[in-house]
């Protein structure tokens, strides 16, 4: 067997535990006894805990998520708090939800859209991205949200792929980004524009109003039978090169997504939650729409980008509960320090989830510093659906580490053998490529046009995810990196991510990314890239003490040999880091996909 080791201290090692919470706290949270419920859970019986459509006629993701809400006695309970960048609110029932999202699917139906087509949502966080998300889902259409901040190109190679019918838009939107690219979409027959209050009707040509359209329509609507298996969801994501890959997810993914939002974010009838998440992204889909409606609570949708006192205001004046955020949103925030954070009454917050990349263990332990908790960091994919990894409630948060797999994910650690077959890795804390046996139900059922890129993530019955990980004694899992991302320098195989952790460290050091830098004798060194913390400029001594620290912290095989300070990292838009985009400027190589790049327009 192949063991991947390298002679240096291990992030598992470097940070205390965060013993879990005392008291109440535990006492009420869902996943209290992790062997028991492990050992009990099936499939099965989660599919129990949601209704299926009326008459036994199936499953479908907006019936769970609305109507059998609407329906019972939480009817009149929030569903959506919207909060615009002006201030100004709407408030919408699961009984008002169920009626907006019928409207579109009547509206839908009067143009002729069939059950099948694809419906593309382009929009930031407006109510009316969630209706046609849901209203789309009853229309038994394939829904695709889209990320606003996209490109005319990236929006018209998505669109092409996914064969896109009808395009839901604002008109500011449609003018900069559709209206360049519409006569390269033939097969994008309408587009329905959303004007926000206020706004004259300028609707250009060949375009519809959602006012005309939607608001016209029935507010009844009875979903049509929809088997599990039927396509709802289609999500892309970027590789390193080429086009975006299309995944394709179907209703009954709906059953991970209450589960874990139930398990992985402890979601309770009386939570109010916030996913910043935008829906373009996957996150902002599965955890920012479905879970928390599924699980019936009250979620708060804020239109406005991040700005760290406007989110304090936000959580002390909803009351929120349970917030899940991103990493680069709590550096951010841990650049300005924990005395603002003091300036607010944040009593309510008894959960905090962190989603998008995995996070340093120093923001975890910030979390307990700033908010008296530590943020709970969990792992998956576009490709899985829903969190596959995370750490509980009721368990203990190791700084830096991913945490242990849901009830019903069996997870391992596995080398690949010459023959193309994989083996589990048994011993702890040896690196190996994460993989999941397959079976769970929003497990992605194929990239679009892709077969077999789609097979070859699989070996037998595990799905192979691209990420290596460890597993220490106690089953929890710790991220390393990309299997493309690992370094290998003079014999080691070194993970980017507990050098940038370490790195992290430094007072000095907001951000880290590091890379793989070709070197003669040594195959590969380890390059870092930082951005500095207000109050901190880049000096030929500051940076002789950084590598320093780092030499101390992760030894000298491990440690950067070249450090250059930077403005700003590369990042996508829902927060990773882009290592790779890092490597290809290095290098002079060509950038690949640039469409999910942070304040990419093309």
């Amino acid at each position: 067997m192949r063991e991947w080791t390298a002679a240096r201290p291990l992030l598992a090692d470097m940070y205390p535990r965060i013993a879990k919470p005392a008291g109440q706290g535990t006492v009420s949270a869902n996943l209290r006894d992790y062997e028991a419920i492990r050992r009990d859970f099936t499939w099965q019986a989660a599919r129990v805990q949601l209704d299926g459509l009326p008459g036994g006629k199936g499953l479908n993701i907006a019936h769970e998520a609305v109507d059998r809400h609407a329906a019972g006695p939480r009817a009149d309970r929030v569903a959506l708090r919207w909060i615009g960048r002006d201030g100004s609110r709407r408030i919408f029932s699961y009984r008002d939800l169920r009626a907006e999202t019928n409207r579109f699917a009547n509206a839908l139906r009067s143009l002729g859209v069939a059950e099948g087509d694809a419906i593309f949502v382009l929009a930031g966080r407006i109510p009316e991205l969630y209706f046609a998300v849901l209203g789309g889902l009853k229309a038994k259409c394939v829904v695709s949200p889209l990320f606003s901040a996209f490109g005319p190109e990236p929006i018209a190679t998505r669109l092409t792929i996914g064969a896109g019918r009808v395009l839901v838009t604002t008109e500011a939107l449609y003018r900069r980004k559709v209206m360049p690219i519409r006569a390269q979409l033939p097969g994008l027959e309408h587009v329905i524009l959303v004007a926000h209050a206020g706004e004259p009707s300028t609707e250009p040509p060949d375009t519809l109003a959602w006012r005309t359209l939607v608001d016209t329509k029935s507010p009844d609507f009875v979903i049509p039978p929809t088997d599990p298996e039927d396509r709802a969801l289609l999500h892309f994501t970027s590789g390193t090169t080429g086009r975006p890959k299309g995944a394709i997810h179907v209703h009954a993914a709906v059953v991970t997504h209450h589960v874990t939002g139930l398990h992985a974010l402890d979601l309770h009838p009386d939570d109010i939650f916030w996913c910043t998440a935008d829906p373009g992204w996957v996150t902002g889909t599965s955890y920012g729409i479905i879970a928390p409606l599924t699980n019936g609570v009250t979620s708060v949708v804020a239109e406005a980008e991040f700005d760290a006192e406007t989110w304090y205001g936000i959580l002390q004046r909803e009351h929120v509960t349970v917030w899940y955020t991103a990493p680069t949103a709590i550096r951010m925030m841990m650049k300005l320090g924990v005395d603002i954070v003091r300036r607010y009454d944040l009593s309510s917050l008894r959960f905090l989830a962190s989603v998008g990349e995995p996070l340093n263990p120093e923001a975890v332990i910030w979390g307990q510093q700033a908010f008296g908790r530590p943020f709970h960091d969990n792992w998956w994919q576009t490709e899985t659906g829903g969190i596959m990894i995370a750490n509980f409630a009721a368990m203990d948060v190791k700084p830096g580490s991913m945490g242990k797999p849901l009830p019903g994910i069996d997870a391992a650690i596995v080398q690949r053998n010459a023959d193309g077959s994989v083996a589990p890795i048994d011993q702890p804390m040896v690196e190996g490529e994460l993989a999941l046996k397959a079976g769970w139900p929003s497990m992605m059922r194929g990239y679009l046009h892709e077969d077999e890129r789609y097979r070859k993530c699989f070996v037998g019955p595990w799905y192979l995810t691209g990420d290596l990980a460890m597993r220490d004694a106690d089953g929890y899992y710790w991220f390393v990196g990309r299997a493309d991302d690992v370094i290998k320098s003079s014999g080691h195989l070194i993970g980017p991510f507990e050098v940038e952790s370490a790195l992290m460290e430094h007072p000095a050091v907001a951000e880290a990314g590091v890379i793989g830098k070709p070197d003669p004798m040594a195959g590969e060194i380890v390059k870092a890239f930082v951005s500095l913390n207000p109050g901190f400029s880049p000096s030929e001594s500051l940076r002789r003490e950084i590598l320093g620290h780092a030499r101390k912290r992760l030894g000298a095989a491990v440690a950067p040999k070249e450090i250059d300070f930077s403005s700003g990292l590369p990042r996508t838009r829902s927060g990773k880091i882009m290592r790779r985009l890092l490597k290809a400027r290095e290098l002079g190589l060509p950038e690949g996909d640039l469409s999910t790049l942070e304040g990419s327009e093309s």
